[in-house]
């Protein structure tokens, strides 16, 4: 019988205390503060700092879209329950709001009081409003306003005629008071509201009258669109008077609700959901703060929003638009360059153009650390390497994100269109790609490869890729088993793992899974493998109970765990069950954490750290010492009801010591109080550890593993 598939007896839960879990929804808050942290940190370089700034308000925007948004709609349907923490759900929707709201003043005074002057100072980037331009500047500005903006706008009036306007979730727009010219004061106030146009860059770049650029203008100056609309809104509205203007805000229930079982098309149903996606209720109203009451109880009053989701706010709204000043070309104000390189395993089979991965693998498993390792020279040469090999007959590949112009789908249309077999299982419900992965799945189809939607009521989450090869002594499998998408732009930012390998066990594990994904296997089995549903939590739970036995007898045993979130309960008493019996437990985690930490009786033995910086952390590793036979597994599953229950997940178990030595050292290397991180206690509170008892910075995970891969690349 393989790793969870039984289920020992174990003490209850009733045993443990009930305050033993944090609540989900303020540990978000919590993660997001550390990225607010890094924005307001002088050590992050400053263009880094602004990039944070956008990171923090996209960020926000994602939990109020989904988290807030449904939370909010349990509570109006009456579905709504108390959660783990033992804080009522209205308690909880109360908290967010309030705590939300504060970051959010926070962040914007981060901006305005700290990132705007360092920018002139340092870079010579100035964000200007209209009033502090010249004549010549504003008649340049209002040109570029009538050639390039103004054919754009649509101006929507609000009067008996004209009911108020539908008002897309996320988009910057100008409420405006006016009137008819000549009425003078006593003339009716009307109202109307322009969109700012998502289509066209937040900022326009400010250049002398006759647009070059002077010995004065050395600086870099940046006027918000939305500014240079203002500026000319009586070009909108001739005739009418303006009598003011105000910018405002709002974030709607964006979160999908498809009822698989009755959907006869998937594909159709889902396409119907997005249209009615752009029509959620709103969820948060966000206000400039010096709005006038008039105008601000006429938006309240026509989208319906309690006076709890409006956020008043200082300085610029939708911080997401500094992204385009984050990305200026000062590599001084930028984290220092770095260029993925070929992993070294592959190098040693490097031709001319590149490593033939396929003799690499026949070698060794090789195990890939991104962006540390290339992507383009590992998993996308493997793929793009199996589309143009006639001896590879067939190719069965997940895709859950991917990007607009993927390297990956182009190998799987060119591997079908030589007549190999090509599988895609599209996850077209990845939240907010759906649109793309449709696009793509359509694309895929028309190509010949075979597109397969998974399991219903399951989403496909795992990282898997299969290539079927034959060869003299008969067909092997190639396989590649991530942490994360077959994403090459995101591969370049996000921190994960990957195993190429032709072991047999794991080819057979695939060849089953695969098989269960576009058909019929309930009742699969696997070697190296746990999956979700099915294993994955109590393959886990298994392992934490075998530390434990372990532990008690006399064995080395110790639990360390990396993974983005910690919010399951079976998995968070196991951990607080083998700590009671003493076993040490180290966790690494970047975003929610529900468990406690440090808590007597109960975790005094587990010690949990969130580590953040230039690359999201992305990766799952999942470390047991094993009475001296260490298991490390890795795979795509987080530690969430959602993954373990509602996804399809695949770990799979390393099995070269080597490279069960390198992540144990990651483990050991991101727990280590000289390493830059933040430190859970047991009341929920995050601590960051960023320099030592002399005020030096301590040692940077991220850098160091850039500086590891150098040494090694000059060595080699």
């Amino acid at each position: 019988m393989t790793r969870g598939d039984s289920a020992r007896e174990r003490p209850l839960a009733e045993e443990l205390p009930a305050d033993r879990f944090l609540e989900r929804e303020l540990s978000w808050l919590a993660f997001n503060e550390r990225v607010q942290e890094l924005s307001a940190d002088p050590m992050t370089p400053l263009l880094e700092r602004v990039r944070f700034s956008a990171i923090f308000s996209s960020n926000l925007d994602e939990f109020f879209m989904v988290r807030v948004a449904g939370l909010k709609r349990r509570l109006e349907t009456g579905l709504a329950v108390t959660g783990p923490s033992g804080i009522s759900p209205r308690q909880v929707l109360e908290l967010v709001r309030r705590r939300a709201h504060e970051l959010q003043v926070r962040q914007a005074r981060i901006v305005e009081d700290e990132l705007r002057p360092a920018l002139e100072e340092v870079a010579g980037v100035r964000l200007v409003h209209w009033g502090e331009l010249d004549a010549d500047e504003q008649a340049q500005l209002t040109d570029f306003f009538v050639a390039d903006v103004f054919p754009v706008l649509t101006p929507l009036a609000v009067d008996p005629a004209h009911p108020f306007p539908y008002i897309s979730g996320l988009a910057l727009n100008l409420a405006i008071q006016m009137r008819p010219e000549g009425a003078g004061d006593d003339g009716k106030i009307r109202f109307a509201r322009v969109k700012v146009p998502d289509a066209l860059s937040r900022f326009v770049q400010v250049r002398s009258g006759d647009g070059s650029e002077t010995a004065e203008d050395a600086q870099v100056r940046f006027i918000g669109l939305e500014d240079v609309i203002a500026a000319n809104l009586d070009q909108l509205f001739p005739g009418m008077e303006i009598v003011d203007h105000h910018l405002f805000r709002v974030t709607r229930n964006e979160d999908l609700e498809v009822e698989e079982d009755d959907a006869e098309n998937l594909l159709h149903a889902l396409e119907k959901e997005l249209l009615r996606r752009r029509f959620g209720a709103p969820v948060r109203l966000e206000l400039e703060e010096d709005i006038e009451p008039e105008v601000r109880d006429w938006l309240v009053r026509e989208l319906g929003v309690a006076g709890a989701e409006v956020f008043e706010l200082p300085g610029l709204l939708d911080l997401r638009g500094l992204t385009e000043v984050a990305d200026l070309d000062a590599p001084i104000l930028h984290y220092p360059a770095f260029v993925p390189a070929t992993n070294l395993q592959l190098k040693e089979v490097e031709s001319a153009s590149q490593p033939d991965v396929f003799a690499a693998i026949r070698k060794r498993d090789i195990l890939l650390h991104h962006p540390y390792d290339s992507f383009s020279t590992s998993v996308q040469a493997f793929l793009e390497q199996a589309a143009a090999d006639p001896q590879v007959l067939a190719i069965k590949q997940t895709l859950y994100r991917t990007s607009g112009d993927s390297p990956i789908v182009d190998a799987l249309i060119d591997a079908a269109e030589a007549g190999k077999q090509v599988l895609a299982l599209v996850e077209i419900k990845a939240r907010f790609d759906e649109q793309n992965n449709i696009s793509w799945a359509r694309k895929l189809e028309h190509a010949g490869v075979h597109v397969v939607y998974g399991i219903v009521g399951l989403k496909t989450h795992c990282k898997l890729s299969m290539v079927v090869r034959q060869e003299e002594g008969g067909l092997r499998r190639y396989c590649h088993v991530g942490t994360g998408n077959y994403h090459p732009k995101t591969a370049r930012l996000y921190e994960d793992l990957g195993l190429l390998t032709c072991d047999e066990q794991v080819g057979a594990d695939l060849t089953r899974l695969f098989n269960q994904l576009s058909g019929y296997a309930p009742r699969t089995t696997f070697g190296r493998l746990l999956v979700a549903p099915r294993s994955v939590r109590s393959g886990l739970v298994e392992l934490i109970e075998q530390e434990i036995e372990h532990h008690q007898a006399g064995r080395p045993a110790r639990v360390r765990l990396k993974c983005n979130s910690m919010v399951d309960e079976q998995l968070i008493d196991a951990l607080y069950r083998a700590s009671r019996a003493g076993v040490p437990v180290d966790i690494v985690v970047r975003g929610i954490c529900a468990l406690r930490p440090g808590v007597p009786d109960l975790s005094e033995n587990i010690r949990v750290r969130s580590v953040l910086g230039r690359f999201l952390e992305h990766s799952r590793i999942f470390a047991f010492e094993g009475g001296g036979a260490p298991v490390v597994m890795i795979g795509s599953a987080d530690l969430m009801h959602r993954n373990l229950d509602r996804r399809v997940e695949a770990l799979v178990e390393l099995a070269a010591p080597d490279q069960i030595e390198y992540l144990r050292g990651l483990m050991d290397l991101e727990m280590d109080d000289a390493t830059q991180s933040w430190h859970l206690d047991a009341e929920g509170r995050w601590t960051r550890h960023g320099v030592d008892a002399s005020g030096e910075a301590l040692r940077d995970v991220q850098a160091e593993l850039i500086a590891s891969r150098r040494r090694r690349r000059r060595l080699a």
